[in-house]
């Protein structure tokens, strides 16, 4: 692939220059790290060769301290390489669209969504995803009542896809005069990006499209001219709505790739007589349907209902230190598949 690059004529069909470029990029992420891990082997090996020949006590110990430290950043690189081998769904490579939607509870559930998103926000950053807003509903007080971003990147959806669910939020109100504590919910929606390549028929008379001004926040978020666009697919009910962008037609064109990707679950769901996956698990934005809880007072813990993994650093897991969680939930269903 790296080959077919360097070809001068490599960019004349640009659709299939950047599936290439994707499929070199999706090979890396499993070759550097096993490369890696081959080099650590041999620099421990001839560190401890070394340190056995060493006749001073001093230089002897400085290599195994020297191989200990290797082994303990290849044992980092092994768990992560472990963990992404877990990935083998159709569609885990792709890139992916987060949603986030407030639950019943107003002012409360609106800022909860808000801090969702920057959770995801901050964990998809710091693990190299492109991420951009695409579509975003302000709460009437602050926060936000829906927000749909991708995030684009080797395994996005893969990884992403174990946090769809219901998200329960424990804490003392910073909106409530009376300091009461109060509990918000709010559900994460996945799909994945599908490829050109794959089948979907969205005729246009099922499609209903509208244009709008762009609602929010503005700024880093949206633009506020009227190039919004809303479109909604007939058959199955499924609403997707863009506004990233300044021009209508672009915004039409991602509302569309997002349209695809959702009725393409949608069609899998139905193939699989499943709707659960999609809907059903997800569920009602309410009590007793939460994958994972997160509660601030009257002590501090995250936990997931599922693995039952959990931690008491709740600061740490809304700064975007969620793979735990997301490893855990893969390795459950991975084993459920077993």
């Amino acid at each position: 692939m790296e080959t077919r690059q360097a070809d001068p004529a490599f960019w004349n069909d640009q659709a299939r220059a950047r599936k290439t470029i994707e499929a070199a990029n999706r090979c890396r992420t499993v070759l550097t790290p096993f490369d890696t891990l081959a080099a650590a082997e041999d620099d421990v090996g001839l560190m401890l060769e070394l340190g056995a020949e060493e006749e001073d006590e001093h230089q002897r110990d400085q290599a195994l301290r020297d191989a200990s430290q290797t082994l303990d950043r290849a044992e980092t690189t092994f768990a992560k390489l472990e963990t992404q081998s877990l990935l083998s769904g159709e569609l885990d490579a792709n890139n992916a669209y987060l949603s986030l939607h407030a639950g019943a509870g107003g002012t409360e559930s609106c800022d909860w969504a808000d801090m969702l998103y920057r959770m995801y926000r901050k964990y998809l950053e710091e693990h190299g995803y492109e991420v951009e807003v695409l579509e975003l509903q302000a709460g009437d007080e602050t926060g936000l009542k829906s927000i749909t971003i991708s995030a684009a990147g080797p395994f996005a959806y893969g990884y992403l896809k174990m946090e769809r669910g219901v998200h329960r939020l424990v804490r003392i109100s910073p909106f409530d005069a009376n300091s009461r504590r109060h509990t918000s919910f709010a559900a994460v929606d996945i799909v994945a990006e599908v490829d050109d390549d794959i089948d979907v028929e969205l005729a246009d008379e099922d499609l209903r499209v509208d244009t709008f001004r762009a609602s929010g926040a503005g700024g880093q978020h949206v633009n506020t001219t009227d190039s919004a666009v809303r479109v909604t697919h007939m058959p199955t009910g499924i609403v997707v709505s863009c506004q990233a962008e300044r021009s209508q037609h672009k915004n039409r064109s991602k509302a569309m790739k997002v349209l695809k990707s959702r009725v393409y679950e949608w069609m899998l769901d139905q193939k699989r007589k499943d709707l659960e996956k999609f809907y059903g698990e997800k569920g009602e934005i309410a009590w007793g349907s939460q994958i994972r809880s997160y509660v601030m007072q009257p002590y501090t813990m995250v936990k997931d209902h599922r693995t039952s993994t959990e931690t008491s650093n709740v600061s740490a897991v809304l700064d975007g230190a969620i793979h735990p969680f997301i490893e855990s939930a893969l390795r459950l269903e991975v084993a459920k598949g077993k």
